[in-house]
């Protein structure tokens, strides 16, 4: 493609560097930008610094924060005796878009992979049992969700947390998987239908 000026193309090579954008959508970006006022594309450019520089990371469960503590453990109105491993922060807001768990969180910061060369001491497990060893709240941790894709490598960190847990004592429990609301057997992958079975509750 032919570009009308260097900065444009330079505009529209950066753009596209974001995941799910290409060429095409980067340019009609690039343009939108060119036609708001100044002050409005200086304000994203700001934006987009200061969220890159300035961010930092809750001390006790790694999620983002802005201050020391990120606003879910600093809460007194969250359960603190129960904790959801994660894998990123993207995990930690579906969670909390159901408005159905009042727990505190724990992010990993990515999954035991070897073929990616990702092992336990890459990851934030450390410092999982150190909160569950020595709690700095009042209230002892008496429960660990592990909420971690039902993928091998997700399966895999699962099954080397549950004995790295297991000493400690603590209730420790995995998120349901099965068919979805709304869902109809026949599309379903043998995978999901057979744990759904597996993993079956009673009926109330």
């Amino acid at each position: 493609m032919n570009y009308p000026s260097r900065l444009i193309e330079e505009a529209v090579s950066e753009i596209s560097r974001l995941p799910g954008i290409g060429k095409k959508t980067a340019l009609r970006l690039a343009l939108h930008l060119l036609k708001r006022e100044e002050e409005q594309t200086r304000s994203l450019s700001e934006a987009l610094i200061n969220m890159r520089t300035k961010t930092s990371y809750c001390e006790k469960c790694h999620n983002i924060a802005d201050d020391r503590l990120c606003n879910i453990c600093s809460s007194p109105r969250r359960d603190h005796s129960i904790i959801c491993v994660v894998v990123d922060t993207r995990d930690v807001l579906a969670i909390e878009s159901t408005n159905q768990y009042k727990g505190l969180y724990h992010v990993l910061g990515g999954i035991i992979s070897p073929l990616e060369g990702i092992g336990p001491s890459d990851l934030q497990i450390d410092s999982l049992l150190k909160r569950i060893e020595h709690p700095d709240d009042s209230e002892p941790v008496k429960e660990i969700i592990l909420a971690l894709s039902p993928t091998m490598e997700g399966d895999t960190t699962a099954f080397y947390l549950q004995k790295k847990l297991k000493s400690t004592g603590v209730k420790m429990s995995t998120i349901a998987r099965g068919i979805p609301i709304g869902g109809d057997l026949e599309y379903a992958d043998e995978i999901t239908l057979g744990r759904s079975i597996v993993s079956r509750v009673a009926y109330d």
